[in-house]
């Protein structure tokens, strides 16, 4: 099966050589606006690379490394230059009358997306990789239930979806590929023609999560990136983003949290949220974990429910300390498909936990979705 990709920003060839100073200075990118939804392939939601056929210089876990690729020229193993990617050795051809590799000759890897959902677009980050790069790469997904090995991804059962085909990459630069595949997607295939190196692979899209699994679950976190809500916008992104403040567990470092510049002015910084779907909200909780003398001074939190609904305040402006865990059961449960958290000045949170029960309606609107998708 083949889905529509596009790639937005095409770099082809080699980098120049690394000359000194600033490894980046000469790094080629682009905007590219499907960023905007979350890293299905990131560590912290339960991403890995599972398998790959070949890792010779570089190892295959680097792939999902949270940060830019880093740098160091001195850097050498016994095997080579080490560097910060998954790179595979030098491919060759079957005879000295025909030493290059063969067309179809390629290298893979199995990525398991930490949280199954449609795919928006891929970004495939050959950064320090100037003249060690794929000529090409292409990029596969499946669905498979449960968790399955990489023998079993790789079987003749299973069916693979081409969502990037085969496209000329660039070296030292973010190759950036749009999807248009309206799938749910639990496993990629990442392919590299015929051999070379990576340093990074960002999969950016929409959570779908299991109605099953929720179902069994009662009550849940309706505004986690892992159960399907997302960050739809925020005042101020300058320091951290705001989808971190959905992310899982509790944040170990002030960056891992949501904070906003310093304001100079009489107003306050806010995110919206879209829940999982229409849902029962009956507690709630706001972590300023990690943020010491850049917490949020006060902080309150509104339910809307549908795009035209009435913002109904659920938790009146409350003083928030630093560094610390509040808790909050609501007097009566609160209905809604969105949220707003509003802070007061400035400052940030680290995370906010919305707890209750998908209705009726939104567990039936969840599982149509699902079902759609291919779940």
């Amino acid at each position: 099966m083949t889905a529509q990709a596009r790639a937005t920003a095409g770099f082809t060839g080699d980098a120049n050589p690394y000359g000194g100073g600033d490894p980046y200075a000469d790094y080629r990118t682009a905007d590219f606006p499907f960023t905007q939804h979350a890293n299905l392939a990131d560590r912290q939601l339960g991403a890995a690379v599972i398998a790959a056929n070949d890792e010779f210089f570089a190892q295959r876990e680097n792939l999902l490394l949270p940060g830019r690729a880093e740098f160091d020229p001195g850097h050498f193993g016994h095997k080579g230059k080490i560097m910060d990617g998954w790179e595979t050795r030098r491919r060759r051809g079957a005879s000295a009358a025909h030493p290059w590799p063969a067309d179809e000759d390629h290298d893979w890897a199995l990525v398991r997306l930490g949280a199954p959902g449609v795919i928006r677009g891929i970004v495939v980050d050959t950064a320090h990789f100037r003249g060690n790069y794929p000529q090409a790469v292409s990029v596969e997904g499946t669905s498979v239930p449960g968790s399955p090995s990489p023998e079993e991804l790789l079987s003749g059962d299973v069916t693979w979806t081409t969502l990037v085909p085969r496209t000329p990459v660039g070296g030292h630069a973010a190759n950036g590929f749009e999807v248009r595949a309206e799938q749910r997607f639990t496993h990629l295939r990442l392919n590299q023609h015929p051999d070379g190196g990576i340093a990074r692979l960002r999969v950016h899209g929409e959570v779908v999560p299991d109605p099953r699994w929720l179902a069994a679950l009662g009550t849940f976190d309706v505004a986690a990136l892992e159960n399907g809500g997302r960050v739809e916008d925020a005042s101020d992104l300058f320091y951290s983003p705001a989808a971190n403040t959905i992310q899982p567990g509790r944040s170990r470092k002030m960056d891992d949290g949501w904070e906003t510049r310093r304001r100079r002015d009489r107003g306050n910084d806010w995110i919206r949220y879209r829940l999982a779907e229409q849902a029962e909200i009956r507690a709630l909780e706001i972590d300023t974990a990690c943020l010491l003398g850049n917490s949020a001074g006060w902080a309150s939190v509104s339910v809307r429910d549908g795009e035209d609904g009435d913002w109904v305040e659920v938790l009146a402006r409350t003083r928030l300390q630093p560094d610390s865990d509040h808790r909050f059961v609501l007097p009566r449960p609160a209905v809604g498909t969105h949220a707003r958290l509003d802070i007061y000045p400035d400052g940030g949170i680290s995370r906010l936990r919305l707890f209750g029960t998908l209705t009726t309606d939104g567990a039936a609107r969840l599982a149509s979705r699902h079902q759609e998708l291919g779940g």
